[in-house]
């Protein structure tokens, strides 16, 4: 047995070197082996980040303009503001009456004002002569009243004391007529001379009741001109700025032509008044004068009939007896 037991000793200690060699084999492996296990995931991340390296190049591509406006859905809330503000390239004007005066060009604006003054001239020349007209007439109708009650010159004098009258002249001067021509022999000639002073009268009554009438057919017929004179003005410096600007942007575009046909509007506001009131003075102001020609028919009346009373002269020289 101790013979055997020797013998198997060498064999038992050859197996225990080889446990021990592989035990250190394992230690010293072990770290290689951990060392490559974290090795492993570290290289399909250095693989991936290396496009992201060669992609870093194509940086500059976002400074493409269409690259750089900001999504819609980035703007948020303030995506209709900046609609509206390009919407509203070239409105800023106000384009209300007063608006477009204070933008429009200086020509331009010397004529908006020239026919405003125009206007108000027209209708204060309306007021004034229409209330000037209505009295006039209405007076001389109670005074043709009168002067168809008298029956002589002093009577019709006697009714009509009222001085600056049309009644009160047109008798006073047939009475200054009558008594310079009482001398005279032939009453068709004392008629004739005051025939002729109350036509004078007439006319002058006339002419002082169209007077300021020639401003309102002045202003009719020239404020149409003022006004296209004006729009055309306005135009040319509306197509002056369009090829300063290099655009045909109607935004653009419209409000001088608008500031410019404001011109022709007011020539028309200023000229279609001044002539309808025109027109309806001269109806009036004709009429004026048919009742002063009938003011004048009866007071020549009363002349002749002054006239016929009174006791003819003879023509033949008186005869004188010498003793």
């Amino acid at each position: 047995m101790t013979r055997t037991q020797t013998l198997a000793s060498p064999t038992k200690r050859p197996r225990a070197w080889s446990a021990v060699a592989a035990l250190l084999l394992s230690l010293m492996l072990a770290p290689v082996a951990a060392f490559a296990d974290a090795q492993a995931p570290a290289t399909p991340a250095a693989t991936s980040a290396a496009p992201a390296d060669h992609a870093a190049p194509a940086a500059p591509a976002a400074t493409d303009p269409a690259q750089a406006v900001p999504a819609p859905e980035a703007l948020g809330e303030d995506v209709p503001e900046v609609l509206e503000a390009d919407n509203t390239l070239g409105m800023a004007h106000d384009l209300s009456p007063w608006g477009m005066y204070q933008n429009a060009d200086v020509v331009v604006k010397t004529v908006m004002i020239g026919l405003a003054i125009a206007s108000i001239i027209t209708w204060t020349i309306w007021i004034a002569k229409g209330l000037e007209l209505m009295g006039a007439k209405r007076r001389l109708r109670t005074e043709i009243v009168h002067l168809k009650k008298a029956a002589t010159l002093k009577e019709a004098s006697a009714s009509a004391t009222k001085p600056g009258t049309l009644a009160n002249l047109l008798v006073h001067d047939a009475l200054e007529e009558m008594h310079l021509s009482a001398s005279a022999r032939e009453k068709e000639g004392i008629k004739e001379r005051v025939s002729f002073r109350l036509e004078r009268l007439v006319a002058a009554a006339g002419r002082s009741m169209s007077s300021g009438t020639g401003v309102l057919a002045t202003i009719g017929s020239t404020a149409p001109f003022v006004g296209l004179f004006g729009t055309v003005w306005g135009i040319m410096n509306s197509f002056i700025g369009i090829a300063k600007t290099q655009t045909t942007n109607l935004a653009v575009v419209a409000p001088g032509i608008a500031e410019a046909l404001l011109a022709t509007a007011l020539g028309l506001v200023a000229a279609i008044p001044a002539v309808v009131i025109y027109n309806v003075f001269a109806r009036s102001i004709t009429g004026y004068k048919a009742q002063v020609a009938d003011a004048s028919a009866e007071v020549l009346l009363l002349v002749s009939r002054d006239l016929d009373h009174q006791p003819e002269r003879s023509s033949q020289p008186h005869m004188v007896k010498v003793g």
